[in-house]
C-alpha cells in the first residue's frame, strides 16, 4: 500500500503523464515532418536542421564565423565547418567560431573543390595542394621541384582525387588518386592540351577535358578511360564551345561551356544538350541532386536575363525571368540558394521559393548546405541562416 501511495505525485499526478505527454507531443511532430517529407522531400531537412542547429534565433543571431579579410578569400562548406582559403592560409572553422586547423600557405592564384565530404585547396600555376576533411590535413604537396604546375584539382562524391598538371614533356596529365589518397592512374596527354579532369562518382571512368583546334577552331573533347587499363574507351567533343566545369549528376557526365549544357552517359555517348541560344553565362551551380543552375543574361553587362534550373534530360524545370542584380549563386541537395543584391531566396529544383530573408546587403556570397541551411558570408564572416 505504500509503495502504491508513493507511485503518486503530491500534485494529484501519475509520475509517467509527463512522460507520455511528450511522446504523444513528439509523435505528432514527427507525423507532420513525415507527411511534409512525403509530399515534398523537405520534412526530413527541417528535422536534421533543428537537431543540428536548434532554432533560427540561436544559430544565426550572431556572427558564427570570423576570419581576416582579404580579397583572395575562397569558401567551401565541409558538413556544418567552414573552409576559407587566401593566398597566404588556409584554415577549418567550427560552427562556435574556433579553428579546428590552419596552415599557413603561398598562393598566387588560390582555388578551391569540394567533394566526398572533403575539399582540396591548391594553387593555379603554382605547385602546392591540399587536401582536408573536417578533421584537418590529409595530402600535401608543396614547393617540391619535380611537381609540375597545377592546373585544376577535382573530387569526386566518394573523395576520389583528379589532379591535372601541365607536365613539361607533354600537353598535360592527369593524376588520379583514390580514398586513401594514393595514386592509382596517372593519362598523358601528347596531342591535346588538358584543362581539367574528373573521377567518376563510381571510381571506374576518368573524364578527361582535352582542349585541340579544328580548322582553325578551339575545340573541347571529353576523353574517358577506365581507370584498369591504359587506352581510352571513349570521347565525345563538345560543339562550339569551350569547358569551364565538369561534374556528374548521377549517371550523367555534366560539362559546362560557355555556349551549351551537354549530358552524357559513362559510355562517352551525348544525351541531351541544352544551348544557351545566344545569351551570356553569368553565374551556374553544378552540386544539385538531379539539376543544374544556370545565370543567363541577356546581354554581356546588366541584370536582365533568365535563371534556369536543367535536368539531368536536358530539359527545363524551371525558368526565372530577373531584373534584378544577383551577386551569387549555390547548390546543394534539392536546394539552390540565390543572393540578390538585398535579399536571399533558397528555391527547390523547379525555382519555387522554399525560404527567403531581407537585408542581406552586407553578404557578398551564399554557400547552401544539402539540409537547405545557408551561410551568408561577408568580408570578414559568415552569418548561418536557417529557413
Amino acid at each position: 500500500m505504500k509503495d502504491k501511495e508513493m507511485e503518486i505525485r503530491k500534485d494529484g499526478r501519475h509520475p509517467l503523464r509527463g512522460v507520455l505527454l511528450f511522446l504523444l507531443t513528439l509523435a505528432a511532430v514527427l507525423a507532420v515532418v513525415v507527411f511534409a517529407a512525403y509530399r515534398d522531400g523537405t520534412g526530413f531537412d527541417v528535422l536534421r536542421r533543428y537537431f543540428s542547429y536548434g532554432t533560427q534565433d540561436s544559430a544565426g543571431g550572431s556572427a558564427v564565423y570570423n576570419y581576416d579579410a582579404a580579397s583572395s578569400n575562397r569558401f567551401a562548406v565541409l558538413g556544418e565547418k567552414l573552409v576559407v582559403l587566401s593566398d597566404t592560409s588556409l584554415s577549418l572553422l567550427d560552427a562556435q567560431g574556433g579553428q579546428v586547423w590552419s596552415r599557413n600557405v603561398k598562393m598566387g592564384a588560390p582555388a578551391l573543390h569540394c567533394g566526398g565530404g572533403r575539399a582540396v585547396a591548391y594553387d593555379v600555376g603554382g605547385t602546392e595542394l591540399y587536401v582536408i576533411d573536417e578533421k584537418g590535413n590529409l595530402l600535401t604537396i608543396e614547393d617540391s621541384k619535380g611537381e609540375p604546375p597545377l592546373i585544376s584539382a577535382t573530387l569526386n562524391e566518394a573523395g576520389w582525387l583528379a589532379v591535372t598538371s601541365d607536365l613539361g614533356n607533354c600537353k598535360g596529365c592527369v593524376s588520379v588518386y583514390n580514398k586513401e589518397l594514393e595514386p592509382v592512374f596517372l593519362f598523358k596527354s601528347s596531342r591535346r592540351f588538358v584543362t581539367d579532369a574528373y573521377v567518376s562518382d563510381d571510381c571506374t571512368r576518368l573524364a578527361a577535358v582535352t582542349l585541340g583546334q579544328e580548322e582553325s577552331v578551339f575545340v573541347s573533347n571529353i576523353v574517358l578511360y577506365d581507370l584498369t587499363k591504359e587506352d581510352p574507351v571513349a570521347d565525345y567533343d563538345i560543339a562550339d564551345g569551350l569547358v569551364a566545369a565538369i561534374g556528374q549528376d548521377g549517371d550523367t557526365l555534366v560539362t559546362l561551356c560557355d555556349t551549351r549544357l551537354t549530358l552524357a552517359g559513362l559510355d562517352g555517348r551525348v544525351r541531351a544538350e541544352y544551348p544557351f541560344g545566344g545569351a551570356c553565362l553569368r553565374e551556374y551551380a553544378l552540386e544539385g541532386d538531379g539539376f543544374t543552375a544556370l545565370l543567363l543574361n541577356r546581354y554581356s553587362s546588366g541584370s536582365v536575363g533568365r535563371l534556369v534550373t536543367v535536368g539531368a534530360d536536358g530539359r527545363e524545370l524551371g525558368s526565372l525571368d530577373v531584373n534584378e542584380e544577383i551577386l551569387n549563386i549555390s547548390a546543394s541537395g534539392r536546394y539552390l540558394a540565390v543572393l540578390y543584391a538585398t535579399r536571399l531566396v533558397i528555391y527547390n529544383a523547379d525555382l519555387q521559393a522554399y525560404a527567403s530573408l531581407s537585408g542581406t546587403d552586407y553578404a557578398r556570397q551564399v554557400l547552401v548546405r544539402s539540409d537547405g541551411s545557408a551561410l551568408l558570408v561577408s568580408s570578414e564572416s559568415a552569418k548561418l541562416f536557417l529557413p
